[in-house]
């Protein structure tokens, strides 16, 4: 009945990519998974977990492994404790929908949709996903009326067009098909986006979705220590801080950015507030960890579109 799973691809693109062994060992379990060799596919995501249990990516596979062998019960328990501990997610709300309905239990089914599109509004497949909830709940509502009144005809109509939409549009529940080596798990984190400009400036809106993704990017890049990339997205006329000159400013951000052993920098609360299709700002509560030091700070990023490409002109701390 519901589209689909979300597959490891569509999680890859929330928490950014870059190439390291454990992206690696994911990505070789995603191809076992593929070929069905689950069994194979399932051991090398348990070494994954042994060094590291919080990992997001290769949880969440092991929730895709172990239902398509079968085992509901168990990837429900996995896809549920991942939306305790990352609930910025909205991949394993949606997946733990689409095992609700396949049980028949579509309230449940229900509320982790709307949980999902309330962290990513803009999720196609859970907006579809949850479409299909409400016309399955609706088949049964009317089947109930109809136990209760066998002539009312209105409402054999409704429920033969419910049917009818099932029959010819039913999907099956395989899970995507590709994988993406990715960065650490709390590199990017994603919340409710409120753009400023009316629901009907499509321009407006697609700023808000490169704005978002260029602040997940961002801080995905620090998470992977990749200073190049991290640097790439502040413009020539970025305004550092104390007047500091720029090559001064980037030397010094490279020595941070490469003297702990790990960095996980984790983003929650965002709001993208684009001004127009040139200029936008990005709001968020930002959760700093590395290897010698732990902070959390309320930040603030303005955006200019350079091109193609939108960079940061200014950098805030502080609400």
């Amino acid at each position: 009945m519901l589209n689909k799973f979300s597959g490891m691809a569509a999680l890859c693109v929330l928490l950014a990519c870059s190439t390291n062994s454990r992206a690696d060992d994911i990505q070789d379990a995603n191809k076992l998974l593929k070929q069905g060799q689950t069994a194979q596919a399932l051991e090398k995501v348990n070494a994954v977990l042994a060094s590291k249990p919080k990992d997001a990516q290769a949880r969440f596979l092991k929730g895709l492994i172990v239902n398509e062998q079968g085992n509901a019960a168990e990837a429900i328990k996995i896809f549920t404790a991942l939306t305790d501990d990352y609930p910025e997610l909205p991949e394993p709300y949606n997946n733990l929908a689409v095992l609700y309905a396949s049980q028949g239990q579509y309230d449940k089914a229900k509320v982790a949709l709307e949980m999902a599109i309330r962290t990513h509004p803009s999720y196609a497949t859970a907006h579809e996903n949850l479409g299909d909830i409400y016309a399955k709940m609706a088949s049964q509502a009317y089947d109930r009326a109809l136990q209760l009144d066998k002539s009312n005809a209105s409402t054999q109509t409704k429920l033969a067009l419910i049917r009818d939409l099932f029959g010819k549009s039913a999907r099956v529940t395989k899970p995507a098909a590709t994988v993406v080596a990715a960065a650490p798990v709390a590199a990017a984190s994603v919340a409710t986006v409120t753009p400023t400009a009316p629901a009907s400036s499509a321009n407006n809106g697609d700023a808000n979705d490169a704005v978002l993704n260029a602040t997940r990017e961002w801080a995905a890049a620090w998470s992977a220590q990749d200073s190049a990339k991290y640097l790439s997205f502040y413009a020539p006329e970025f305004n550092t801080p104390d007047g500091m000159d720029r090559a001064a400013w980037e030397a010094q951000r490279k020595e941070r950015i490469a003297k702990p052993a790990s960095i996980e920098v984790t983003l929650n609360g965002i709001n993208v507030n684009a001004r127009d299709t040139e200029n936008a700002s990005v709001s968020f509560n930002q959760n700093y960890r590395a290897s010698h030091l732990k902070s959390a700070s309320h930040k603030t990023l303005v955006w200019v579109k350079h091109g193609t490409q939108w960079q940061i002109v200014e950098e805030r701390s502080g609400k």
